[in-house]
């Protein structure tokens, strides 16, 4: 480096670097600098002397500008570690054709083209490469694409070429971690591994694991101890599953490239508004796991409450159906009915499903299991049949019997809204818009083509005001008209629980204490789903208008609807049941009125919160039955409701949300609140 500069040459260098073999036509200071005999900073403070004394030039300028041009590339690779050496470099293109003869003649410099060829024979003859040559990973990529090369200057092309790249990160033994993240995929290393040391990851970043040419993103926890060994990757259940190798395959693990659509995400968070296409990146991002929790929960925030207009809800929903599989039955009319939630019991799925299959109607109704309520439709009907059923069998008992009552998630519908759901509830959010793309997607992804919809309003139900429910209203059907769904809207009582049961197994007998026209059935239930089914049945070009109720009472009251009931049953695979004879949780306690009067209010919130404490759904035998509804008429000491639970710290649990509150007001007739719509 003296020698060089006592001799003047830093004023020529940019003249004479790119010529081939010969002393002095460039620094030669490359190979010093990659190997550490010589620091950048010394070469730094050598030309910056020299020019003090002999004055700056452009081709001085250029050599302090390749040190700073080396500094870039090294701290390049400080934050994408073995990614910079993929094939496809940090593009997120796919890796360009590999041309195996191509790349022979460039490593003997026979590709035609001369100023590469002369270098490529320098390096075979000497080891060293004249600076102005490519460097040897942009070679090969632009020689086996037939690309005209770029040329790169400077010290740094002669130090990607003697640095040793690694070429992949060391494998670790992949390890299955029996833990639920519930939809996020999360990966374990432990602290003290030495790819976590040398690649710079950071707890909470996110890495993409791969092996065998599968990969799966995940989200990494770094851990201490003796749970995890140095060399072993641990992935939960949901990332496991996904990478589908056996443990102890071995696994690399790199920096993961943040998602395509994170710009889209700031725009929103900024309040943009956002177009189709923006929206179909992120949900493209979200069902491929490309998104971290805090990511999730940005962009779940960025479109609650207001923060969305219709169109948007519209593209939303839109993007939401093109992520996952859509169905088609091959039918002019295929029939389904959801409710927006917040009402324990509620079980009118598992009544209209047999009362409109029976009448010759197609409705395959595919529901989720609950997440914060004490039962959901799946969880129900867990109780009598199997539920996760492949998707063959599913569409093979739709042509038998016009219906079906499974769990959606083995078809693979909307695969987004599961994701979403999974922030939205620990955070209490259902905003309109969110609720509207989760509800639409499905139903038209599942393959329907009307839909009865229903909204209860209460003080404790999702929807508190008349206002309100039309507001949503004109959202649900702006949006399905959008999608050419014909949607028929029905607002109902959502003043307290439906039916007289909260939780899998007591929801279970209430239905088929209706289906079989039991004198026990709760009416509340008998009538709601009796009102919604004949809407349903309505959408039948040969019914009249209005007709609807009559049909579907006679199809109940004659036992065919349980007879259609019995046949999905047997089909999807029967369940032991007998709703006369009925096992309960063995642990119980009873809430007793503490006055005389009327039932004047019932807390529908509080009532799933303690029927969850007490274990449903995940304990089908727990719940709460109930022995009073809106308007009975009370004395001091008379049972209200009896909590059933299976152990011993959910019967504490329960207890104790009880002692919080009730779920129970008695007042007088005066207190009872106004319905909104007729029961």
């Amino acid at each position: 480096m003296a020698r060089y500069c006592a001799r003047g040459l830093p004023h020529s260098d940019k003249q004479t670097r790119n010529a081939t073999h010969g002393t002095d036509f460039s620094t030669k200071w490359s190979a010093w600098l990659a190997s550490g005999a010589l620091s950048a900073r010394q070469a730094w403070a050598e030309v910056a002397a020299f020019e003090a004394r002999h004055g700056a030039t452009e081709s001085s300028y250029w050599i302090r500008f390749e040190l700073l041009w080396r500094d870039h590339f090294r701290w390049l690779h400080r934050k994408h570690g073995v990614r910079l050496y993929r094939a496809r470099g940090l593009s997120s293109l796919g890796p360009p054709a590999h041309d195996a003869a191509a790349f022979e003649r460039w490593c003997r410099g026979e590709t035609g083209h001369p100023f590469i060829d002369a270098g490529m024979r320098e390096l075979a003859g000497t080891g060293l490469r004249p600076p102005g040559r490519l460097p040897a990973t942009l070679g090969v990529r632009q020689l086996t694409q037939g690309c005209s090369p770029k040329v790169h200057n400077g010290p740094m092309a002669l130090d990607l070429l003697t640095a040793e790249a690694p070429q992949d990160t060391p494998c670790l033994s992949l390890r299955r971690m029996l833990i639920d993240t519930h939809h996020e995929n999360v990966a374990y290393m432990h602290r003290d591994c030495p790819v976590y040391r040398t690649e710079g990851f950071q707890a909470l970043s996110k890495i993409e694991v791969r092996a065998d040419g599968r990969s799966v993103l995940a989200t990494l926890n770094v851990v201490g101890g003796d749970g995890l060994a140095c060399n072993e990757l641990g992935l939960a259940d949901s990332a496991f599953a996904q990478l589908g190798l056996p443990p102890g395959h071995p696994v690399s693990v790199s920096q993961a490239d943040p998602p395509g659509s994170i710009q889209a995400l700031h725009r929103k968070l900024a309040g943009e508004r956002l177009e189709l296409d923006d929206f179909r990146a992120i949900v493209h991002d979200v069902v491929e796991h490309h998104y971290s929790k805090i990511e999730l929960t940005a962009f779940v925030v960025a479109t609650d409450r207001d923060e969305l207009d219709r169109e948007e809800v519209y593209y939303l929903t839109q993007a939401m159906i093109e992520a996952g599989r859509r169905l088609d039955w091959n039918e002019r009319v295929v029939v389904d009915k959801h409710c927006i939630g917040g009402i324990p019991g509620n079980r009118t799925s598992m009544l209209i499903v047999p009362i409109v299959a029976a009448h010759g109607m197609v409705c395959p109704k595919t529901s989720s299991r609950a997440i914060t309520s004490p039962s959901g439709t799946a969880d129900t009907m867990a109780v009598l049949a199997e539920v996760e059923l492949p998707f063959e069998k599913m569409a093979g008992i739709v042509r038998a019997h016009h219906g079906c009552l499974v769990w959606g998630g083995t078809a693979r519908l909307s695969p987004a809204d599961d994701v979403l759901i999974s922030v939205e509830r620990p955070l209490s959010l259902d905003s309109p818009a969110q609720m509207v793309a989760s509800i639409l997607s499905k139903k038209v992804a599942a393959g329907s083509t009307h839909l009865v919809l229903d909204i209860p309003i209460g003080p404790t139900a999702k929807v508190r005001s008349m206002p309100e429910a039309q507001r949503l209203r004109r959202l649900f059907e702006y949006v399905a008209r959008r999608l050419k769904l014909s949607l028929d809207v029905v607002i109902s009582d959502g003043r307290q629980p439906v039916g007289n049961g909260i939780g899998p197994v007591l929801e279970a007998r209430d239905v088929m204490r209706v289906l079989e026209n039991d004198p026990r059935a709760p009416i509340d239930l008998r009538q709601k789903a009796l009102r919604l089914a004949g809407r349903l049945i309505e959408c039948s070009p040969d019914v009249r208008g209005g007709e609807g109720f009559a049909i579907a009472r006679d199809i109940l009251d004659s036992g065919r609807a349980l007879s259609r009931m019995n046949d999905i049953i047997r089909a999807q695979g029967a369940r032991p049941f007998d709703h006369n004879q009925l096992t309960l949780g063995p642990l119980s306690f009873d809430i007793r009125a503490s006055r005389a009067g009327i039932v004047c209010g019932i807390d529908n919130l509080q009532m799933a919160r303690i029927a969850r404490f007490a274990g449903a759904p995940k304990v089908p035998l727990a719940g709460v039955d109930l022995a009073r509804k809106l308007g009975d008429a009370v004395q001091a000491g008379d049972l209200l409701y009896r909590v059933y639970a299976q152990y011993p710290s959910d019967l504490l649990f329960a207890r104790q949300a009880c002692a919080r509150s009730e779920g129970y007001s008695v007042g007088s007739a005066s207190d009872v609140p106004h319905a909104f719509v007729p029961s």
